[in-house]
This record gives C-alpha cells, structure tokens and sequence, in this order.
C-alpha cells in the first residue's frame, strides 16, 4: 500500500526538510496566481473532517459526548492551567523592561487549542478521533470568550471590536459541515474508506507538512525572527517549550489518575497540550495589539506552534508504531 510517511524518522525529515524549504524558497503571496497552497491546506483541512466523518460511527458519537470527564479535563487545561502556569510568575513581571515578553506567552497561554492538527495528530497515534473532534471544535468556540476575557486583566489598549462571527463561520465551515456531510454519506462510502485508510493516513500527514511550510514561510518572509534580540528569543523559546513539557505531564499524571484508557489519555495530552496559530494571528487583531508590539506577541506563538507540530507529530508516529492496533 502506497506509505511515505509512516516511519516517525521519514516523517522527522520531512518536516526538517519543509522548514529548509520555507528558509530557501518561502511561498510568498505572488506565488498563489500558480498554486493557491493556502487554499489548498484549508480544502485539505476541510477534506480531512469529512474523511473523518465518513468514519465515524453515530453510536460511538453519542456515546462519546457523555465522556465529560475527558471534555473537562481538555478544556480546563486549555484554560485554566494554561493560564495559570504563566499568571504564577506575573509578581516577577509586573514593574520590569520584561513585562512585554511575560504578556506575550501569558497571550500564548490564553489562546484555544489548535483543531486540524490536534484531530491528525490524535489520528496517528490512534487516540480517540471522536473526542479530539469535540474538544478541537468547541476549543474554538470558548476562546472567542475566554481569550478577551483573560487577557482584558491585563491590557490597556481598547480593544476592536472585531466581527468575532467570522471565527465561528470558519468552524461551522471547515469542520461541523464537513463532518456532517461525511456522516451521511457514511453508509455509501464505508467499505471504500475501510479499504483505503493507509492512503487516508498519509494524506493526513501531508497537510501537516504543508502547514508547516507556510507557517515558516510566512515567518521568514516577514523576518519574524530577526527582528527580535537573541536573549528575548532565548527566553521566550526556553519558556514556550518548558510550558508546553509542564502541561503536557501534568495532564498525563491527571489522565492516568482519573484511569483513563490509552485511546484517552492520547486524546487528553494532544488536544489540551495544543495552541491555535490561526486564532492567534485573529486575536492580535481583536484584542486591538499595538503594531509595534505585535512581532513580539505573535513570535511565541509561531514557536509554540512549531514546536509542538514538530516534537507531537514524532510522538503521534512513534506511538502508533509502538501500539499499531
């Protein structure tokens, strides 16, 4: 069956490759007038729900929407140790030249979780689909809320009143709709998909990898990283990375706690361990962030959003190698 991807050091390379790829030659806009790749990484992201729909078994999904402990345990994750592990060293902050950095990963830890690549990355590893799908979507939905909350403690500057309506229509659009379109055509489509899930698998990891091209294009093009001192970028990736290891044990420690399966305590670290790049590119613009000081807020995200593409898709391949089943 046709595979590229499937070793966890093929995949490695591969996503050190796109990086490289992003240094030499970025996709730049001009570029769209021959391949529309944000397009086409969005009707992927689309194509992937709606494959995931076409798997998916309608008993499994009521069933699984009484998993509230999984949910809960996700979602305050998410937003409330997120936060909470930042907010602990704000004393530090609060009356130093540092304030700025602090504010900048305490935006990062306020933000939702990420939706396609929490669902592709639940999917490798075999966790449960169903319950990543949930949490990814109403993830979403929360952080319209939770992030202008949480971060209205701390800002000044009067925020935009963005049109926040536009968020929910790119769920509804590019996730539920999908979704629903391929549990209808479930019935039709099930044997074929049975058939074919290798392929399917590997389509996954290609718009993973497509999403980290453009991510680090788009860095490189707008010389995000050079823009800012050495030791700021010391420290915010010495902190990015330290929260991501913290949250993502603590979670593991409460999951196997609480006695969840393996399929679950996947679900719970990859989704509640994530950070949206998208919704933190929007909120930079809702929250009303200076122009001068938005290089600064969205560097910890662009990192935050690498590492954990990175490091959890090598953890996602290395796990379902070891649990093939």
């Amino acid at each position: 069956m046709f595979k590229i991807f499937n070793k966890q050091n093929t995949f490695l390379l591969f996503l050190v490759a796109m990086v490289l790829l992003a240094k030499i030659v970025p996709f730049r806009p001009a570029y769209n007038q021959w391949f529309p790749l944000s397009d086409f990484i969005e009707w992927g992201i689309a194509g992937i729900f709606l494959l995931y729909g076409l798997k998916l078994n309608l008993k499994e999904v009521v069933k699984d929407v009484s998993n509230w402990k999984l949910h809960l345990l996700i979602q305050s994750a998410t937003f409330l140790l997120f936060p909470f592990l930042v907010l602990i060293f704000y004393p530090a902050f609060r009356e130093t030249a540092y304030y700025g950095i602090w504010l900048s990963v305490f935006f990062l830890a306020s933000l939702p979780s990420t939706v396609s690549s929490s669902v592709v990355m639940v999917s490798i590893a075999k966790g449960n689909v169903m319950s990543a799908i949930f949490n990814a979507s109403i993830s979403g939905l929360i952080g319209i809320v939770m992030t202008p909350l949480l971060m209205s403690f701390f800002l000044n500057a009067n925020t935009a009143n963005a049109d926040k309506t536009e968020i929910v229509e790119q769920l509804l659009l590019k996730v539920l709709l999908p979704i629903i379109i391929g549990i209808a055509l479930n019935p039709f489509f099930k044997k074929w998909i049975t058939r074919y899930s290798s392929v399917i698998s590997e389509f996954d990891r290609l718009i993973i990898l497509l999403i980290v091209y453009e991510s680090f294009s788009t860095a490189f093009i707008e010389k995000i990283f050079a823009t800012v001192p050495g030791f700021v970028f010391l420290i915010l990736t010495i902190s990015v990375v330290s929260l991501f290891f913290i949250v993502y044990n603590i979670i593991k420690f409460i999951a196997k706690k609480m006695g969840f399966q393996l399929k679950e305590i996947i679900t719970a670290t990859f989704c509640g361990s994530k950070k949206s790049l998208v919704h933190g590119s929007l909120f930079l613009l809702v929250l009303g962030i200076p122009d001068d000081q938005k290089v600064l807020f969205l560097l910890p995200v662009m990192m935050y959003h690498s590492f954990q593409l990175f490091y959890v898709s090598w953890l996602a391949n290395k796990i379902a190698q070891r649990n093939p089943q």
